[in-house]
């Protein structure tokens, strides 16, 4: 081949490559298998080998090229590189709007005809700029201060979904061509989540330490000086904004423009008609956060109208056309003003917190657990101190950490309670147990929370802290089997009953008292047992009168039934005041279900699945009858033994504990396949 001939060959390929990136990258297309592109790209290779001579900084062999670097030159921004207002609350945004739209006076934005807002997520990645010159890619560089970043082009060609080569659209747009003369994108690289993880497991085989997020990881790919080591990681790229003006009137327009250039666009932003719908955008994208394959931490809302964008001017560093709207914060901090002592239904003394209140996770927090007394002493709290609190799946927030460098002089130690702060009844310490104890066994407080834990169970709806409250101050109930003793003229004159909810309680109540014996071993509140050991429990026994006979070594034969558990039960069984409970249900009607025990040989037998987050198709519970109709066993807690995990919407920390145990993930459309064996 001479080299005219070997021209027009490179010319062909360097065209197709690029044709099938923007396939792949920019319309998540594939027209050709990866290694029929391998193909194409390794005799481009071997003829640019060939003809040195004809190789071009925009060749698709360029994207790792040339010696590592020794520093990173600093590059100054044509056009400063700004960060975005935060808001934190849907009050915070509409005041936001209402300022924005008295300053540009703008038409309201519920006139359907003339949208004046456009939504985009708030990527968590790295921001960059990018510069071409007619059409190629000269230069690439961090935000920096804003006014000065580092050029790292290098590192930047390393990632397919940025073109080398701008496509030529001619004037398809109405605007001057992008690919003619100087034209500067900016964007977002980021760390795909599934890369991320797959790149995390590699470091973690190597035994070097793993990155705490994919944000941290792909900044720290961009800050390599040997581009090959950036070209490994599987980065990638969003466009967000054509920064030159080449005549496009507003955002929408830029997106269009930028995709048809070769740029890969962020599918689920677009225009919005009316503030619900922004409020619409941002609720759908925080549940949808999970499913994705990068990260978000909000949305980015702005004017539409490029015009009046420029027109509304710079605030500080951030330009007044547009804001983030954040997602509720999973960490906050607050400052501790008191310290709570509740009784549960064991007895035991549980500390809570009472916070400054703060915005936490979407609610305003106004208490955080501190669990027990040794947590107290771990943590070194103090009353008056500022501490993080978070949100993991928990209706109240957990106390990571005491920020100490804050603490006032005036700070309180927190004090060992000697008395029960409900029935003044001492308090004690059993051994081996951290929890503080209520040594009243008739405590109010343990009454009340008994009963509630029981109706619970029964399934009985309806029936709320201040109703259970009503029913003991009046002494119309005493103890839980006392529910199904209740009559219409038992609740009328009490506080929030007349003739039809006193009916509906009292027909809701004789509705639930046929049970399975699983839910009935729940009820009785036994210390250690749950909703998956009562299961476990009734399927091997099968009957109540089997179950309340059985010995500790009848039970240390039941599987996941350990000593701790087998004691709690044996205790339990032998006391009078249990056994006289039990003999009250049975007496006031309450029947108890035979539970069948589960089939063998079934398709999920020996296999065992916990679910995390909101399922669309069906309830959790309906999902963990499923699972067991096919022989599988629902759990709560995630380890290395777990078959799979099944993610809903708004997956709590198991997801996390999933992924970082290298447990199978399975979506809601796996889990649907799953059951339809």
């Amino acid at each position: 081949m001479n080299r005219l001939e070997a021209k027009a060959r490179i010319e062909k390929l360097r065209d197709s490559i690029n044709h099938h990136r923007y396939q792949y990258h920019v319309l998540d297309r594939q027209e050709i298998s990866d290694a029929a592109l391998d193909s194409l790209k390794h005799e481009l290779y071997q003829l640019e080998q060939q003809f040195p001579e004809l190789i071009t900084s925009d060749s698709p062999t360029q994207r790792v090229g040339g010696k590592a670097l020794e520093k990173f030159e600093k590059v100054k921004h044509r056009v400063r590189m700004l960060s975005i207002e935060d808001v934190f609350t849907p009050e915070e945004f509409e005041q936001w709007y209402e300022r924005i739209k008295r300053l540009s006076m703008t038409p309201p934005l519920h006139d359907s005809t003339t949208p004046k807002l456009f939504c985009m997520v708030k990527l968590d990645g790295l921001a960059i700029s990018l510069r071409y010159i007619d059409g190629v890619l000269i230069t690439a560089a961090t935000r920096g201060d804003g006014a000065i970043g580092e050029d790292i082009t290098s590192n930047i060609k390393t990632i397919e979904a940025i073109p080398l080569r701008l496509n030529d659209i001619g004037n398809k747009f109405d605007v001057r061509n992008p690919s003619e003369g100087e034209l500067e994108v900016r964007g977002e690289v980021y760390f795909p989540v599934k890369a991320f993880e797959k790149f995390n497991q590699q470091m973690e085989k190597e035994g070097k330490p793993v990155f705490a997020n994919p944000r941290n990881a792909a900044a720290g790919s961009l800050r390599q000086l040997d581009p090959k080591i950036a070209a490994g990681r599987g980065l990638s790229f969003f466009a967000w904004d054509l920064v030159t003006d080449i005549g496009q009137k507003t955002h929408d327009k830029e997106w269009e423009i930028l995709k048809a250039i070769g740029f890969r666009v962020n599918i689920e932003g677009g225009l919005v008609n009316s503030v619900s719908e922004v409020n619409d955008f941002w609720n759908k994208m925080q549940k949808r956060r999970g499913k994705l394959d990068y990260w978000i931490d909000g949305t980015v809302i702005r004017i539409n109208d490029n015009s009046a964008f420029e027109k509304l001017g710079v605030v500080g560093k951030t330009p007044r056309g547009l804001v983030a709207w954040k997602f509720p914060a999973e960490e906050v901090t607050t400052v501790v003003e008191d310290v709570e002592w509740f009784v549960g239904r064991t007895g035991a003394l549980t500390p809570v917190a009472v916070v400054k209140p703060t915005w936490l996770g979407g609610t305003t927090v106004k208490h955080a657990s501190l669990h027990n007394f040794d947590e107290i002493e771990r943590l070194g709290v103090k009353v008056g101190d500022t501490i993080v609190v978070y949100k993991a799946g928990d209706i109240i927030p957990k106390i990571k950490g005491v920020l100490k460098e804050m603490r006032p002089a005036d700070v309180k130690s927190i004090k060992l309670p000697t008395k029960c702060p409900v029935c003044d009844s001492l308090v004690e310490r059993r051994e081996g147990e951290v929890a503080l104890v209520c040594t009243n066994r008739h405590c109010y407080a343990q009454d009340r929370e008994r009963v509630l834990y029981a109706a619970r169970a029964f399934g009985i709806d309806g029936l709320g802290p201040q109703i259970v409250s009503s029913l003991m101050d009046n002494k119309v109930v005493q103890a839980p089997p006392d529910l199904f003793t209740l009559s219409a003229e038992d609740l009328l004159g009490l506080e929030r009953f007349a003739k039809v909810s006193a009916n509906k309680l009292v027909n809701e109540i004789q509705a639930k008292k046929k049970l399975s014996l699983s839910r009935f071993i729940l009820a009785l509140g036994i210390k250690n047992v749950g909703e998956e050991t009562a299961r476990d429990l009734a399927t091997n026994f099968g009957s109540l009168e089997k179950f309340i006979s059985v010995t500790k070594e009848d039970l240390m034969a039941v599987s996941q039934v350990g000593e701790v558990v087998a004691d709690s039960i044996v205790t339990f069984l032998a006391e009078a005041h249990n056994k006289k409970m039990i003999e009250d249900y049975l007496k006031n009607g309450i029947t108890v279900i035979r539970e069948v025990p589960p089939k063998i040989n079934l398709p999920l037998t020996g296999q065992t699945y916990v679910l995390t987050g909101t399922l669309a198709s069906m309830s959790r519970d309906k999902a963990k009858d499923k699972l067991r109709a096919l022989g599988a066993d629902p759990v709560e807690s995630v380890s290395k033994k777990t078959t799979g995990v099944i993610v809903g919407e708004e997956p709590g920390s198991k997801f996390d504990k999933a992924k970082k145990l290298g447990v199978k993930i399975l979506s809601e459309k796996d889990f649907l396949q799953l059951i339809s064996k």
